[in-house]
């Protein structure tokens, strides 16, 4: 008897292994790793370790005794030789900007360095080596497990006392990128939901033929490459566009004065509604398809006007496809980087961007990780509001 039940849950569990292996190896590995590489960052760490170990008992007043400054040029020389020293120079400039070149100059001039003082040839390659904030610097970037890259994220930076503070406001990217997003997500947000809930009703309620034709109408965006649709934007939306040209050509505007429609935030937000409204239209068709249209007739029947059976019959019972599409399109917002880049400019630009710059440009990629990892914790939390406001039960995509 006992084992006609275990061959089945054997039988389930062997059919689900195979997806399972596939999401841990295609998102939880790579999930896991960027989180990991926000917090962990043992470069520094692995080729400076005696002059870390001596620095840890450095009381950050004044510049090191002569041991600390003979131990780190011996591992920059040993560096140098290992072909190692750009990724460390890279990690500390990371920590305070300007000593990538200095730290590459100093071992390479100390070859041939000669004296009796270390500290005196090492100052006399560079005056940086006489400052405290350098050596602050060489500390803190050697330590493995570090909060550095998320208060880099936020704009904030440790001090040398340890203190916690705002960085200068020439600094300051990050939040400000940070909030655009935001802002941008929950308008784009807005804007689908304003657009789509017509065009959703307008579906539902049509002929049979004529609502198979406004859905193919909507679907066609996902049957077109999202470069192709960006691109067609640019030559709508372009000074010399089709839309400027045809206002010229009606007198609505001089040719002096034609709209800057396009790299800028109005380019971002118009071709970002046009490729996320199709995520807006498809989960309220679906609540709203199964709606009774006597519901509305049986309100009308009771007295309420058509606002009133719209506002407290109607719209309570689309509330699930609303928050199914609100939380699809604000995800896929927050995390868009091919348009704005396309047709943002410098205005439109958001914090996906940014992230793209680390990856391929700078190759911070624990600034990256760390700041991916804020919109994804920040993703999380709005889909617990989901759930505690809506239920994910209710969701319905299809």
């Amino acid at each position: 008897m006992a084992g006609s039940l275990i061959a089945p849950k054997l039988r389930a569990v062997g059919l689900v292994l195979p997806l399972v292996a596939f999401i841990g190896l295609t998102f939880v590995t790579p999930l896991m790793t960027m989180l990991s590489r926000s917090v962990y960052d043992p470069v520094v760490a692995d080729a400076l370790p005696r002059t870390l170990g001596l620095l840890q008992g450095w009381e950050g007043k004044r510049t090191p005794p002569e041991p600390v400054f003979e131990t780190l040029a011996n591992e920059l020389l040993r560096a140098h030789q290992e072909r190692t020293l750009g990724r460390i120079a890279a990690r500390i400039n990371r920590v305070q900007g300007g000593l990538r070149s200095i730290i590459v100059r100093t071992a390479r001039r100390l070859r041939g360095a000669e004296g009796n003082s270390w500290r005196d040839t090492l100052i006399g390659i560079h005056a940086a080596w006489d400052d405290v904030q350098t050596w602050h610097a060489i500390r803190q970037a050697g330590q493995r497990f570090t909060a550095r890259h998320y208060l880099h994220a936020l704009d904030l930076e440790r001090r040398s006392d340890g203190h916690i503070a705002p960085r200068p406001d020439e600094y300051r990217i990050y939040l400000p990128l940070l909030w655009r997003t935001l802002i941008v997500s929950l308008s784009l947000t807005g804007l689908c939901l304003l657009l789509g809930y017509p065009v959703a009703y307008l579906i539902v309620h049509a002929p049979p033929q004529r609502a198979s034709l406004l859905l193919l109408l909507v679907l066609v965006p996902f049957w077109t490459s999202l470069l192709v649709r960006t691109t067609a934007w640019i030559v709508l939306l372009q000074t010399q566009g089709v839309i400027n040209t045809a206002l010229v050509a009606l007198g609505l505007i001089a040719d002096d004065s034609r709209l800057a429609m396009i790299y800028n935030m109005t380019g971002t937000m118009v071709a970002m509604t046009h490729i996320l409204l199709p995520f807006m239209v498809l989960p309220l068709y679906a609540v709203m398809r199964t709606i009774p249209r006597l519901h509305m007739s049986a309100a009308a029947s009771l007295g309420a006007s058509a606002f009133q059976a719209f506002w407290r019959v109607y719209w309570p019972q689309t509330l699930p496809g609303v928050g199914a599409g609100a939380l699809l399109v604000f995800i896929l917002a927050i995390g868009f980087y091919i348009t704005p880049a396309l047709v943002g400019g410098r205005s439109g630009q958001l914090i996906s961007n940014m992230i793209a710059y680390h990856m391929q440009t700078s190759l911070n990629w624990g600034l990256a990780a760390a700041i991916g990892g804020l919109l994804l914790a920040f993703v999380l939390v709005l889909y617990l509001v989901y759930d505690r406001l809506v239920g994910i039960e209710r969701m319905r995509l299809g």
